[in-house]
């Protein structure tokens, strides 16, 4: 087998296997065995084995007792710190860029890019309530933060935030689609962007510790959605990506 072809072939075997986990195919505690994937997946083990060693490296696999992998458990106190975690990376990579200073043309690019997350509001019509596009907003959110850490240029600091967020709760777009709530939600996902235009802002007028104050608070909207949809919200396995992965 070529090296790219065997390359392709893990990178499949590692999507269908994190699609299977996050979306409640592969509920916690699950063992995988290697040459029932490998037929099931139709690829040969070596890519199959390496695709659960990346899922481990990811967070979302754990050695299994007598060998091999199985899919991980995570109690709400895991996921809130996760998602305080990317606070805290997110807010040093905020502060480093206003320290540092960022170009003028990276800063109008994400500007316009917070143009565009407006537009995924839109007044409500008759209800009077404002209806938000929530598929548009989340890829849109996710593109931002993925931007504005960029501007930090620390190639440490983007890994680390990387291995963060690839697990599905602790993505900033993960709880958008909790959306039981809906008055809820558009309370959140309106707060979430003020608090983005703030924090373009203070990176922009080189204000530090603004930045990463600003980052760090932004986070916890995401923690008091998880917190929300875990309690009231009979869909949120169905809706929110990894939720079928926390123990209740």
């Amino acid at each position: 087998m070529s090296e790219s072809k065997s390359v392709n072939l893990t990178k499949r075997a590692t999507y269908e296997l994190r699609q299977r986990i996050i979306h409640g195919g592969l509920p916690g505690g699950t063992r995988l065995y290697e040459v029932a994937l490998s037929e099931e997946l139709q690829i040969s083990r070596t890519p199959v084995r390496e695709a659960m060693s990346r899922l481990a490296e990811e967070g979302l696999l754990e050695r299994a007792p007598g060998g091999g992998f199985q899919v991980r458990s995570f109690s709400l106190r895991d996921v809130t710190d996760a998602i305080e975690l990317r606070g805290v990376l997110e807010g040093t990579a905020a502060r480093l860029a206003a320290e540092q200073g960022v170009e003028p043309a990276r800063l109008v690019a994400i500007k316009a890019l917070l143009d565009r997350l407006d537009g995924c509001f839109a007044p409500g019509g008759a209800t009077g309530q404002e209806q938000i596009d929530f598929d548009a907003y989340s890829e849109l959110n996710a593109l931002f933060h993925q931007r504005l850490s960029e501007l930090c240029a620390s190639p440490v600091i983007l890994r680390e935030l990387e291995r963060v967020v690839s697990l599905p709760f602790a993505s900033p777009s993960a709880f958008v689609l909790g959306q039981a709530d809906a008055a809820r939600s558009n309370r959140s996902l309106a707060l979430a962007q003020a608090q983005h235009r703030a924090l373009v802002q203070a990176i922009e007028q080189r204000e530090g510790a603004r930045a990463e104050f600003i980052a760090r608070e932004h986070a916890r909207i995401a923690r008091g959605n998880l917190e929300a949809s875990f309690v009231s919200d009979p869909q949120a396995p169905d809706c929110v990506p990894g939720m079928a992965l926390i123990t209740r």
